[in-house]
């Protein structure tokens, strides 16, 4: 499953603290190792607490065809395994929304029995299925529903059938923009976000996808060779190859042409693959009312920017991606009269028809509602409708571009991928103008002071790099760029409100993106280093040059004289990573690695080391000895949990491996470390007939003092884990009773009450 990226657990932590400490403790915790969606999956398989799931991710990003993948792999599987299995069922949640408000089903059950699935299933039949915990529900689209009080109501939804039946696995999907994560994580779903193929998965798909479609072995070098070279040498066509779907497309277009350097052409080009397929011309020869009709693609398109045109002008707005059956053809109507077409009705209906029955560009989303195939394509043709109406129709002018549309939607980031299309698709002279207004727009920033200054504080600046970036001809606009470079940077340096982890690495990416003297730039970079430890900004300029000069034969040994010797562990722990990730192969990086995890003197900086070595070196022979080492004698608990962790998941099946955790979870003298190795060892030993004892052992016995109110207390976790797996064994009510009015903790003894009620409750007893 790499094909779809892989995945970090996001904002498990949660705890009322001092902001700045909660953003380091955010900037260690975002240091741990991307875990794969293969292993994540199996463990909502397996393991009790990751029954339920939200996965979250950017269009294009997998999401959907992760879900489809669990169902088709079910489906394929032999039927003597797959009744071992459990039964996926996949939902789509814009076409349950629409079902339930209709009022062809009132809840998720009926839904499944008699809403517009594909196969519909006996209502009694399902219900003995979910009562067994035989059924794996997949929800995928939450923000497709795009009404807020209807989306609340889905989640409601969600809630209750995962209460009305606590032994189903659930998986939610929905994008991260708008994403609410409170309910969710309320009804104790665990959430993940899909990242972007990094280099070694782009290449591996690359040369997956051209052994599948070449038959020609010559061809096929060649193909995969332009590809990957088009990939590495230009900075746009990297950005987007992170992405699974648009990286489909680049490989489709790479068959037959050169790929164009820049998005905009890129999606335009991807665009006409699709239409090509929209094959309008074959439906209208086969209708006798009509006359035959040619409409070429450059008709499809116009037609396509109009519909995007009229979403977004929309009460949902590009929040949205859907068109009413009557919207659409009006606009069709509209559109088939200017060119002429004879019968533009008739026409209409037969285009709207042929989209109910096969999906094109423009896709039937159910009921009477029509979307774009991908809310890529909605914001591009978006985008390029406003472009001509300003270089074509001429009935926008450059002022009203800057007002109307940039002017208006610069503070709504669902907007900025469109109108960093529109940057990139017209002339510079007119970008540097759309710069200079998004430099003179005002924030005030005193709703920052004593938080940190997040994004949203600097959301115009961080705008204008991006529309800076889009541009062909940046020497056009060299002084703005120089303007913008200098605003940048004076924000970066202010001392009243400093930026949080997020901000300073968007920042400093930034000034890498505009800064025309590359030098000077570089230079400027290496100084944020002088910043105290305190600053975000020291370890965002070793990402920000890692990342732009990697090129530049300077570049690694700054890095390595970084990691041995800078006085801030955290530029030390991001030069570790950085080397790791982007000079793996350089035979100097595992022996940094082992020197940084063994001998220096920050636990954060050993712990980064560790987690590299364990991700990247997995087969070297001295890799499972220094974890071992790490986790029994490493005086930083950072580095005990780390090592344990790491050992737990990619060593299992040593033989040493569940004996360390064992006198990890009972022994250590870290409160974190005795949680990893807990967590571990009831994650990958779940099915073995003593983990019962061993959790009651813990929940009874682990020596927790609380210090803090945000420290994590091991008996809980053990406590949690029970009720989760063994939420049936009469034990359970011994124990909470038991750890409700003796537990040292107050934490411990206010959950156990609440699980003891709700238990209670559920299985009907009195006190």
């Amino acid at each position: 499953m790499r094909g779809v990226g892989r995945l970090r657990e996001s904002d498990e932590l949660a705890a009322e603290i001092n902001p700045q400490l909660w953003e380091r403790y955010k900037e260690v915790y975002y240091q741990q190792p991307i875990r794969s969606i293969a292993e994540v999956v199996k463990q909502n398989r397996v393991d009790s607490r990751y029954r339920y799931l939200v996965i979250l991710g950017d269009p294009g990003s997998g999401k959907s065809m992760l879900l489809q993948y669990l169902a088709l792999d079910w489906a394929t599987t032999p039927p003597e395994k797959a009744i071992h299995l459990s039964i996926p069922l996949l939902i789509e949640l814009r076409t349950y929304n629409r079902d339930r408000n209709s009022g062809e089903c009132k809840d998720l059950l009926e839904f499944l029995h008699q809403g517009n699935v594909i196969c519909r299933l006996n209502q009694h039949r399902l219900q003995e299925w979910l009562k067994a915990g035989k059924v794996l529900v997949m929800f995928d689209g939450l923000d497709e529903v795009f009404d807020p009080v209807q989306r609340e109501q889905v989640i409601t939804d969600i809630h209750r059938f995962t209460n009305d039946y606590p032994q189903v696995r659930a998986i939610v999907t929905s994008r991260i923009i708008g994403y609410k994560p409170q309910r969710l994580r309320d009804a104790e779903f665990r959430h993940f976000l899909l990242q972007d193929l990094d280099s070694e998965q782009i290449q591996d798909f690359i040369q997956r996808w051209h052994e599948l479609t070449f038959i020609d072995e010559a061809d096929k070098l060649r193909k995969q060779e332009r590809l990957q070279r088009a990939i590495d040498t230009s900075k746009a066509i990297k950005e987007l190859a992170g992405n699974p779907l648009l990286l489909t497309m680049m490989a489709i277009l790479n068959r037959n042409q050169e790929l164009p350097r820049d998005r905009p052409e890129l999606y335009n080009q991807a665009s006409r693959l699709l239409l090509h397929q929209w094959d309008v011309e074959r439906k209208l020869l086969q209708d006798s009312r009509i006359d035959p009709v040619t409409i070429d693609y450059k008709d499809k398109q116009a037609m396509l920017r109009q519909i995007a045109y009229f979403i977004q002008a929309a009460d949902k707005g590009l929040a949205g991606n859907l068109i009413r059956g009557s919207d659409l053809e009006k606009i069709l109507i509209d559109y088939l009269k200017s060119i002429e077409v004879n019968n533009p009705r008739t026409v209409a209906r037969l285009l709207i028809e042929q989209l109910r029955s096969r999906n094109f560009i423009l896709c039937f989303l159910g009921g009477d509602s029509y979307g774009f195939v991908h809310r890529t394509f909605l914001e591009y043709f978006c985008a390029w409708e406003y472009v001509w109406q300003f270089k074509e129709t001429q009935t926008l002018s450059i002022e009203q571009l800057i007002i109307e549309v940039f002017g208006k939607h610069w503070q709504d980031e669902s907007w900025h991928e469109v109108l960093r299309l529109i940057a990139g698709m017209i002339d510079a002279k007119f970008v540097g103008k759309i710069i200079e207004y998004l430099i003179e727009q005002k924030i005030d920033k005193r709703e920052f002071l004593g938080k940190g200054l997040i994004k949203e504080g600097v959301l115009n600046l961080l705008l204008a790099a991006n529309c800076f970036a889009e541009v062909r001809n940046k020497t056009a606009i060299t002084p703005i760029a120089t303007r913008l470079q200098a605003v940048l940077k004076q924000e970066v340096e202010q001392e009243y409100c400093p930026l949080v982890s997020e901000v300073a690495s968007a920042m400093l990416s930034a000034i890498a993106t505009v800064g025309q003297d590359a030098l000077q730039t570089l230079n400027w970079l290496k100084s944020c280093l002088k910043f105290g430890s305190n600053s975000y900004l020291p370890e965002s300029a070793v990402q920000a040059i890692a990342q732009n000069w990697k090129d530049d034969p300077d570049i690694l040994s700054l890095l390595q004289k970084w990691a041995q010797s800078d006085k801030n562990e955290f530029v030390r722990s991001a030069a570790v990573g950085e080397i790791a990730r982007g000079w793996k192969d350089n035979p100097d990086t595992l022996p940094l690695l082992q020197q940084k995890a063994q001998s220096d003197q920050s636990g954060i900086v050993r712990s980064a080391a560790v987690e590299e070595i364990a991700s990247g070196w997995k087969d070297n022979p001295d890799t499972l000895p220094l974890l071992q080492q790490k986790a029994q004698s490493d005086k930083d608990g950072l580095v005990r949990s780390a090592a344990v962790e790491e050992i737990a998941r990619g060593w299992k099946n040593e033989p040493d491996t569940l004996p360390l955790l064992q006198q990890k979870a009972q022994s250590d003298q870290d409160r974190d470390v005795r949680s990893a190795a807990v967590g571990e060892i009831a994650r990958g030993w779940k099915d073995k007939l003593w983990m019962l004892e061993f959790l009651s052992d813990r929940v009874l016995n682990d020596p927790f003092e609380r210090q803090n109110e945000f420290e994590r207390n091991p008996r809980q976790l053990a406590l949690e884990i029970i009720i989760e797996q063994y939420s049936h064994h009469p034990q359970i009510l011994t124990l909470l009773r038991d750890r409700a009015d003796n537990d040292s903790d107050e934490q411990v003894r206010e959950f156990a009450r609440q699980k003891l009620e709700q238990l209670e409750r559920q299985s009907g007893i009195k006190n």
